[in-house]
C-alpha cells in the first residue's frame, strides 16, 4: 500500500525542496531516424509540455523563399501562385549560421541571404517518337522541379559552405508544368525567420504530444469475452493467451491505445476495465521538415525555452531591486 501511495504521489504531486522543485524530470528518446523523434517528457505540467510544442512549431527558425524577383514567366501559372509555391519549399540550410535579415534590406548579404535562380524553358524533343502520347518523351523540361534550382553563392559563401549542403531538401518537389515556348526566368532569395511570423518558416510537419494511456483489468477475462477486449482496443494494446487452456486476457502494450471507448459500448466488460492517462508523462512525435534534423529541432526548442526562463528571471530580480 505504501509503495502504490508513493506512485500516485510521484504522479499526482510536485515536492519543493530548500533550494527548488524537486519533480522527477526527465526525457526518453525511444525512436529516431532523420526524418521524426519520438520521446517522452516524464515529469511536467501539461503547460510546459504546450509551451515546448508551441517553440517548436513557431519560434526555432529556418531558412525559407522570402522575395521572388520573376523576369520572365509564360508558364500557365499565375506569378503569385508560382511565388506562393517556392515559399513553401523546404530549404536544407542550417538556419544557426545566418543572421536575421533587416527590414526594409531589399538586397541580403552573405550573413543573411541564399540566393537561388531557376530558369528553364521547355522544347520539343527531337528524337521522341512521332506515335508518342507522352509529354515526357515529346518534350524538354515539359515539368519543373525543385531539382532545377541553382545556388548563386553571395560573397564569400562558396568558400564557407559545401555545395551538397545548401539547396532544397527534396529535388523532386513539382513546380510547373511547361510546353514548347514557355519559359520561367526568377531568382530567389532566402532568409532566416520563424513560424510566429509565417508557416513557410515552421521547421516542423507535426509538432504532437499525448498523455501516457494505462489500461487496467479490474478482473479476469476469459473466453471468447477476451477476444472482444482484444478487438476494442489498437493492435497491440491487448493480447489474448492461452493459460490452462483457457483464453486470457492480457494488457500488453497500453501506449498502444489511441483513447479508444470501444470498450464502453459492451455491457459484459465496459465495468471490468479501467481507462486513465497519467497527467505528467507526454509522449512527443516531432517531424522535420527536413531543414534541420529533428533531434537539433528538440534541443534547439529546448535552448529557447531556457531563454525565456532566464528573461523571465531577470525582469523578477529587476522589478524587485526596483521596489526595495
Amino acid at each position: 500500500m505504501a509503495g502504490n501511495r508513493r506512485v500516485e504521489e510521484m504522479r499526482s504531486r510536485v515536492s519543493l525542496g530548500e533550494f527548488g522543485v524537486s519533480d522527477n524530470f526527465r526525457i526518453d528518446v525511444l525512436k529516431m531516424s532523420a526524418e521524426e523523434i519520438e520521446f517522452d517528457m516524464i515529469g511536467i505540467d501539461a503547460a510546459i509540455a504546450n509551451a515546448f510544442r508551441r517553440i517548436l512549431l513557431a519560434e526555432v527558425p529556418t531558412m525559407a523563399v522570402e522575395k521572388v524577383f520573376l523576369y520572365n514567366n509564360t508558364s500557365i501559372i499565375q506569378d503569385e501562385i508560382l511565388a506562393h509555391r517556392l515559399g513553401l519549399v523546404p530549404f536544407r540550410a542550417d538556419p544557426r549560421l545566418f543572421e536575421f535579415r533587416s527590414e526594409g534590406d531589399e538586397e541580403g548579404t552573405e550573413i543573411d541571404t541564399l540566393q537561388f535562380e531557376l530558369k528553364i524553358r521547355c522544347s520539343r524533343n527531337p528524337k521522341a517518337a512521332k506515335d508518342s502520347a507522352d509529354s515526357e518523351e515529346l518534350y524538354m523540361n515539359s515539368k519543373v522541379y525543385t531539382r532545377h534550382f541553382r545556388w548563386v553563392p553571395l560573397g564569400n559563401q562558396a568558400d564557407i559552405y559545401e555545395p551538397n549542403s545548401i539547396g532544397p531538401v527534396h529535388k523532386d518537389i513539382l513546380l510547373a508544368q511547361l510546353r514548347p515556348g514557355q519559359e520561367i526566368d526568377l531568382m530567389m532569395h532566402c532568409v532566416k525567420g520563424i513560424g510566429k511570423d509565417h508557416a513557410k518558416f515552421s521547421p516542423v510537419a507535426t509538432a504532437s504530444y499525448r498523455l501516457l494511456p494505462d489500461v487496467h483489468l479490474l478482473a479476469p477475462i476469459e473466453g471468447e469475452l477476451a477476444e472482444t477486449l482484444r478487438d476494442c482496443f489498437s493492435p497491440g494494446v491487448i493480447s489474448v493467451e492461452i493459460i490452462n487452456g483457457k483464453k486470457v486476457a492480457r494488457v500488453v502494450n497500453a501506449r498502444m491505445d489511441n483513447c479508444s471507448r470501444e470498450v464502453f459500448r459492451h455491457e459484459e466488460l465496459k465495468n471490468l476495465v479501467k481507462l486513465t492517462r497519467v497527467r505528467d508523462h507526454f509522449i512527443f512525435l516531432v517531424e522535420s521538415t527536413g531543414a534541420l534534423s529533428p533531434a537539433i529541432l528538440v534541443m534547439e526548442a529546448v535552448k529557447i525555452l531556457m531563454g525565456k526562463c532566464r528573461r523571465f528571471i531577470a525582469e523578477l530580480d529587476a522589478d524587485e531591486n526596483e521596489n526595495a
